[in-house]
């Protein structure tokens, strides 16, 4: 626990400042850490980011990532769309299939697109979400840091009734619901210091849906790890794992909120 806590704050340290800061050197630092985590992702199948299918779906990735406005003026400029250039990645890694005499696969190319689709789409959100306003990324925090403390705790006080053991033995019915009472209290908070949504009754249901998602999110990690025989996404955080095994709620939440037009 306490490697745990030196760790958070320490990566709280370095994090923080590119928030606030935003612009260009947020947008490289979330370049950073979606590489971080296709490379983390992309190992699981034992792909190596410095390969050509790498090399690809970071392409892929790197597109996923570009703002909305360089996106439209990319558009407008080359005549390419990003969902044009990444299926020209899709191409590319079908055809390095044959290339490659089938040594890597189909399988291997899907698992590819998906991981630079999974890490870049959330990654992606991340930026737009800071360009709406920091207050909206803090509260995606607030609600993602919350649920996993109140489920943590609740879990560990009252926790009878396991939530899916086969994927994650820990998470209990008990912490499941404790973690989302706990973001929307802590939500309720943020809300009255700094207003995010026009009412409490909407903040509460987005809230709910959010919570859940993280969650959801976390449960995708773990049946992927799971499912690879991989006990952590990566070793850069010490006590925590990998940028994936910290994100993983996140990446879920923050498209969400935009699909629920609650960031706008």
């Amino acid at each position: 626990m306490k490697e745990r806590i030196i760790t958070a704050i320490v990566a709280l340290a370095l994090f923080t400042p590119f928030v606030i800061i935003g612009g260009w050197p947020f947008i490289l630092m979330v370049y950073v850490l979606a590489t971080i985590g296709l490379f983390e992702i992309l190992r699981m199948r034992s792909i190596k980011l410095l390969s050509v299918p790498g090399i690809i779906a970071w392409c892929a990735l790197a597109v996923l990532l570009l703002p909305a406005q360089l996106g439209h003026w990319m558009s407008e400029s080359l005549g390419y769309s990003k969902v044009e250039l990444v299926f020209v990645a899709v191409l590319l890694l079908l055809v390095y299939t044959v290339v490659v005499k089938n040594r890597f696969t189909f399988d291997h190319a899907a698992f590819s697109v998906l991981g630079a689709l999974y890490v870049g789409i959330g990654f992606y959100y991340f930026i737009e979400t800071l360009l709406f306003g920091i207050e909206f990324v803090l509260y995606a925090l607030i609600v993602i840091w919350m649920t996993d403390t109140g489920a943590y705790f609740i879990g560990r006080k009252i926790g009878k009734h396991k939530l899916w053991p086969e994927i994650s033995p820990n998470k209990t019915v008990e912490g499941f619901f404790g973690g989302i009472i706990s973001a929307i209290l802590f939500a309720c908070i943020f809300q009255y210091f700094v207003p995010v949504a026009n009412s409490y009754i909407i903040l509460i249901i987005v809230t709910v849906i959010a919570s859940v998602a993280g969650q959801l999110g976390d449960l995708v990690e773990s049946v992927l790890k799971r499912h690879y025989d991989v006990k952590d996404s990566g070793k850069l955080l010490p006590g925590h794992g990998g940028i994936l095994d910290r994100f993983d709620s996140l990446l879920f939440v923050l498209p969400l909120l935009h699909l629920l037009h609650f960031v706008a």
